[in-house]
């Protein structure tokens, strides 16, 4: 939708579907008085709007934030549940995690206090008077609800960023603000279904199953944003295991015009699970991908040339055998792909790293 700040800011389409629930949810606040159908809708569709403008500076000021502490920020997206900040790199101390975190909520408090502000001194017509309240609210919830003590809400990023502080370790305060966020989604769910059963003076039922939906919409983000932390931690455990050497496969060098059914007669003569394409000197021109060759019927293969399976190497597909742990990880992310090339410090070639050998490293966590 643009890029303020630099920063690209997308618009998931599940967001209509919120703006729907929000204006049905809110045309019923609407009084009389102040407007009768269908105006009420297009008040309540422009408060939907005016929210989620608001979850939009809530996310930028983490963006700039970040930014300005020097960590690149990929993208910001609006979405179903709200919105998420992509940011490239963790922060590298908990003083600038606390920084990023506390961004949001504050403008959103800073927000809800303008509206406070502009009710009171302001002369506002009956739908202004309205729409200003509401956002007024809407940003005092949203603050305060980011404040709750658990991941992924920033709250949660402040408790990791006081623990990591108080300890020295980062994975701790990850894991304990991860725990932490589970039982935020449960008191959500809990919340929900009480306000979802609780009777109004009138003695019908507060917000009904609307409510209870939503609640369990959150309460189930939050969990599984806490779990995906607590799970990340563990995975962070195991990256220094990581080892290019250890897990590459070993590869037969064939020329471009080898038949692939003779190429992988080779392969499997040499016990090797990977070809790669050379030239006559032997320097690597390309890597031919597994699919490829196992979607390739048996009869078809002595009449397809390896050369037609193959992808041409790019200078960040091929890595340098030595490679491990978190240094590993990055190569994988700067190019994502299949496979990659390893190379000795000589120029040889080493073998091939399959990113499906790299994921089975994880398959135990």
């Amino acid at each position: 939708m643009g890029r303020p700040f630099g920063v690209p800011v997308y618009v998931s389409p599940s967001w209509f579907l919120v703006a729907i629930v929000v204006t049905v949810m809110f045309e019923n606040q609407v009084p009389h008085a102040v407007a009768g159908r269908p105006a009420s809708f297009l008040i309540a569709f422009a408060y939907a709007v005016l929210l989620y403008a608001s979850v939009f500076v809530h996310e930028l000021s983490h963006a700039v934030t970040a930014r300005v502490l020097g960590l690149p920020v990929r993208s910001v997206t609006l979405h179903i549940l709200g919105g998420e900040t992509s940011i490239e790199r963790e922060a590298p101390t908990p003083g600038r995690e606390f920084l990023i975190a506390f961004a949001g909520p504050v403008v959103n408090l800073v927000l809800a206090g303008l509206g406070l502000a502009a009710r009171i001194v302001l002369p506002l017509p009956d739908v202004a008077e309205l729409l200003v309240e509401a956002l007024t609210f809407a940003n005092l919830l949203v603050g305060v609800f980011n404040l709750l003590p658990g991941l992924p809400l920033d709250g949660g990023r402040l408790v990791r960023a006081a623990v990591w502080k108080a300890t020295g370790r980062s994975r701790s305060g990850a894991i304990f603000a991860g725990w932490v966020g589970r039982g935020v989604a449960v008191l959500t769910l809990v919340a929900g279904a009480f306000l979802a059963t609780r009777p109004t003076g009138g003695g019908e039922s507060g917000f009904g199953w609307l409510a209870l939906l939503w609640s369990a919409l959150v309460a189930s983000f939050i969990w599984v944003g806490a779990t995906q932390a607590i799970r990340a931690e563990r995975v962070r455990d195991r990256i220094p295991l990581l080892q290019a050497r250890r897990l590459a496969r070993r590869a037969t060098l064939v020329t471009a015009q080898v038949p692939l059914a003779e190429a992988v007669r080779r392969a499997q003569e040499e016990q090797a699970g990977a070809l790669v394409v050379v030239d006559h000197d032997g320097r690597p021109l390309g890597l031919v991908n597994e699919k490829a060759v196992t979607a390739t019927p048996p009869q078809r293969r002595p009449w397809i040339e390896v050369g037609d399976l193959s992808r041409g190497l790019e200078d960040d597909l091929k890595l340098p055998a030595d490679l491990s742990g978190e240094e590993l990880i990055i190569a994988l992310r700067r190019a994502p792909a299949s496979e990659y090339l390893l190379m000795e410090p000589d120029g040889s070639v080493y073998g091939v790293l399959a990113v499906s050998d790299v994921d089975r490293a994880f398959a135990g966590i």
